[in-house]
């Protein structure tokens, strides 16, 4: 199969992955063949060679000094340091978390040790870029699974309908549906709701009672008055009508009142 062919069936292959770059290394202390692998990995979209090294002991001092290394391109018999050797090395430095290995050796008789120090794959030399591809792409395949899922995000949670005032010596829930308007009365706030309810008087300030209201439900007008937005019958330039109520707007909250109103105008 031609090289163009190759690298044609390899896009429409990587289409189907979210392309996460592969920071990989080959080692091999034959030049011919480091010098094959270096050129696969780098006519390879999804790698990217950041070190090539001619024995183990080379590519082990090259690791500590590279960081984040996914994927190791291993020859197995090598002088000093075997790539087994180096593999079960890495393996006890991070069991489990350092970088893949897949390795390349002209004896398949290794095979069966590859795998035994989890070995992600097994290329025997002589291999052409149609297998080294395959083996790489079970590589990314592997990367990308292995990435950490985020969580979805977790609901809001619902905003709350209502609020507890302390009336003499009770706290009584008050739905914001049913409330009317707001009137602060020095330390007391008089609450009028819908209906034939009562008012109710309750011990707090107007501007703690603020605090706890929904913004979007309700807004001050006057230094002593809270409306509900919801219930505004008709407003004119300085009041806004309630029910059978004209209730003030002054200067000082004017500015936000007609922000809110210019939705409309």
């Amino acid at each position: 199969m031609s090289t163009e062919r190759l690298i044609s069936n390899s896009h429409f292959l990587l289409f189907t992955f979210y392309l996460k770059t592969l920071r990989c290394i080959a080692v091999d202390d034959e030049p011919l063949a480091l010098g094959l692998v270096c050129a696969f990995v780098e006519q390879t979209p999804f790698l990217e060679l950041v070190g090539r090294y001619s024995s183990a002991v080379e590519a082990l001092q090259g690791l500590h000094q590279l960081p984040d290394i996914d994927l190791i391109f291993l020859d197995i018999q090598m002088p000093d340091l075997s790539g087994l050797e180096l593999a079960r090395v890495l393996d006890r430095g991070r069991p489990g978390t350092g970088p893949r290995i897949i390795f390349t050796t002209a004896y398949n008789q290794f095979a069966l040790d590859g795998y035994r120090v989890d070995a992600l794959d097994y290329l025997v030399k002589p291999f052409n870029y149609e297998e080294f591809l395959r083996a790489a792409t079970k590589a990314h395949a592997y990367a990308t699974l292995a990435q950490p899922t985020a969580l979805p995000a977790a609901p809001p949670e619902p905003e709350e309908e209502y609020l507890f005032l302390k009336i003499e010596y009770q706290l009584v829930r008050v739905a914001f549906q049913d409330i009317l308007y707001i009137e602060g009365l020095k330390d007391y706030v008089k609450v009028h709701l819908t209906g034939d309810a009562r008012p109710l008087l309750s011990l707090t300030s107007l501007k703690v009672l603020e605090e706890k209201l929904p913004a979007r439900r309700f807004m001050r007008i006057h230094r002593s008055t809270i409306v509900a937005l919801d219930k505004i019958r008709a407003v004119t330039r300085n009041s806004v009508q309630i029910e059978d109520q004209t209730l003030p707007v002054s200067d000082q909250y004017k500015e936000a009142f007609t922000q809110f109103l210019s939705r409309w105008t």
